[in-house]
């Protein structure tokens, strides 16, 4: 699929198993965290929507005012954290290198590097919004 040309309605419908959709308020700067911590690839890209992939995992995020006649919106709260509660993870992306750009970028690493007795190499890095993401490799 061309993620950059492709249509709304053409998208919408290759959507297959869990979708994750994130609202902001502002787009291209969860896009450049994105792309400046994790590496992901991102298409799309406007003021109001992007298209973020990571490998063969497809995910976007919407502008809050894209969510205006949406009931989620009433309980998103307005200052940070936004995702409390929620981890979403980036498996195959090197946790060492994500938390020194996210450092770097002055993000808050929440959670330092660590190997976890679940077999995995992990950080949790906030995104501005307190979006929690922890990339994630075999220990």
């Amino acid at each position: 699929m061309e993620y950059d040309t492709v249509s709304a309605d053409e998208f919408g419908r290759s959507l297959r198993g869990l979708g994750v959709n994130l609202l902001t308020a502002n787009v291209r700067g969860l896009a450049a965290f994105f792309s400046d911590v994790f590496g992901l690839t991102i298409h799309r890209l406007s003021d109001d929507f992007a298209i973020v992939l990571h490998g063969p995992s497809v995910f976007q995020i919407h502008s809050d005012r894209t969510y205006g006649a949406h009931p989620l919106l009433g309980i998103v709260p307005e200052m940070p954290p936004r995702g409390a509660g929620a981890q979403l993870y980036l498996f195959g992306i090197d946790p060492d290198e994500a938390a020194k750009r996210a450092e770097a970028a002055a993000h808050m690493v929440l959670e330092p590097v660590a190997d976890k007795p679940h077999g995995l190499r992990e950080c949790t890095i906030l995104s501005p919004e307190g979006y929690a993401f922890s990339p994630a490799v075999p220990a």
